[in-house]
């Protein structure tokens, strides 16, 4: 049994990406910067659109597309959740959330041009601590 699941793995990642494939893995993961212009609702938006366009016909861009929405739509989570917290002290949770914001902000950062440089090298990536909700 052990060895019909490790066949099932393997087969994800026996042809390497090449060309334009990657390019697309690539613009799934940076086209979160798009919330920069948004507020930050935006980072979704992007990996969205390519995981949407692209995860029939190039299956590496499409996971890729669809790992950077899963870790995208995490951090937006939790950044409304920093938000909600701020609120419901009056401003005073502000003295934790404005470090700890700064901090998500960071992460986010570091791990979206993380995985983009993986998947320019046609690796598949996974995002630390993110919640798998689609599919």
């Amino acid at each position: 049994m052990n060895d019909e699941v490790q066949s099932q793995v393997g087969s994800e990642t026996d042809v390497a990406p090449v060309g334009d494939e990657r390019t697309w893995a690539v613009l799934g993961h940076v086209s979160a910067l798009s919330g920069f212009f948004t507020g930050g609702f935006g980072c979704a938006l992007g990996p969205l659109v390519i995981w949407l366009i692209k995860r029939d016909t190039l299956p590496f861009a499409g996971d890729q597309a669809k790992e950077a929405l899963n870790f995208n739509i995490t951090m937006l989570i939790a950044g409304v959740a920093l938000v909600f917290f701020t609120l419901i002290t009056f401003g005073v949770g502000a003295l934790l959330t404005v470090p700890l914001g700064l901090a998500l902000f960071l992460y986010w950062l570091i791990f979206t041009i993380i995985a983009a440089i993986n998947a320019s090298n046609g690796v598949r990536y996974r995002y630390p601590m993110t919640l798998r909700l689609v599919q």
